[in-house]
């Protein structure tokens, strides 16, 4: 595998209060300039990734959501004090990674264990929020020895589980509901909400709209709401097949059981998100053998941007004991 530099471009606690971190992630091309590279995969593909945080810190894989790519992540400067080295890497079709047609959530897994091995890492945490939570799961179940620690941000759990749509805005369940049973209407769907490459602007409206009030704060904040933009336009510069990919994924059977998973999980869910709700949180941490559920009150879907250093000290407890 080679590497190249791109060009620009369980149990249950209670969490009380709220993050309140120093800095909020900005982003724009000087910084995709200095952090974005590609690597070849075993395959022939090649992977786009982004680095952040402390060079020589621990490894953490990011996996971004839905849409998104390697330019969405939490604040570099407090990753770094953290002693993080952060991995963001776009899915194949996203951003600058090649597509992968008909791949599966736990193909994800062995595009991850390529890029660790490329970067010379064995062992590493992995963490995602929202559309990232399935594909942490199946690097969790698949890559069992190489995961010191897994956690799943508000994300995206089965459909099949009771309760799971629950508290769920409408235009996130219609999403969901049309990827089991009419995908082929999706694409027709996401562009009536704005394409997110031509028109961002009208997408990040559209698609943040029913956001609860703690995410709005952070989606009113400049540097938040550019880091959205530049994401969501990146992430669909090949169009807009791997978005709708990957929802009829999550929203069918994974082709694995939670059951089987084994390495220690934290599920982190704010009671107030409509994205992704708490039933799916619940069903993932009582289907997860080794899993426990942090309910953070009052928070919305973006918890990575405000519980930031949280996760990640509960990330590396293992790693620091």
């Amino acid at each position: 595998m080679t590497h190249s530099t791109m060009p620009g471009s369980g149990s249950e606690a209670a969490d009380s209060g709220r993050g309140k971190p120093g800095r909020l992630p900005g982003s724009g091309q000087r910084e995709d300039q200095e952090t974005s590279r590609r690597v070849t995969l075993r395959d022939g593909r090649e992977l786009a990734y982004a680095e952040y945080g402390d060079s020589q810190g621990v490894p953490v894989f990011f996996f971004h959501g839905l849409p998104s790519c390697r330019l969405m992540h939490p604040d570099a400067e407090t990753t770094r004090a953290l002693g993080v080295r952060l991995l963001t890497a776009d899915r194949p079709g996203f951003g600058r990674s090649d597509p992968k047609p008909g791949r599966t959530l736990l193909d994800w897994a062995g595009d991850v264990s390529d890029l660790a091995d490329s970067l010379g890492l064995h062992r590493f945490a992995v963490v995602g929020p929202s559309g990232g939570g399935p594909f942490v799961a199946a690097c969790a179940c698949k890559l069992a020895p190489r995961i010191t620690h897994a956690a799943i941000l508000g994300g995206s759990g089965p459909l099949g589980a009771p309760g799971a749509l629950d508290g769920m805005a409408a235009e996130r369940r219609i999403g969901y509901i049309l990827a089991q049973r009419a995908p082929a209407l999706l694409p027709l769907v996401v562009r009536l909400r704005g394409d997110p490459r031509r028109d961002p602007e009208r997408f990040f409206a559209n698609y943040t709209r029913h956001n609860p009030p703690a995410d709005q704060e952070l989606l009113a904040r400049p540097e938040v709401r550019q880091m959205f933009l530049a994401s969501y336009r990146e992430a669909t510069r090949q169009g807009i097949d791997a978005f709708t990919h990957e929802l009829k994924l999550v929203s069918r059977p994974w082709g694995f059981q939670l059951q089987d998973i084994r390495v220690p999980v934290t599920i982190w869910q704010g009671d107030a998100d409509n994205s992704t709700p708490i039933g799916m949180a619940r069903a993932m941490a009582e289907a997860i053998p080794h899993a426990s559920l942090r309910i953070l009150p009052g928070e919305g879907h973006l918890i990575f941007l405000t519980h930031w250093p949280e996760i990640v000290e509960d990330l590396l407890k293992e790693r620091r004991a």
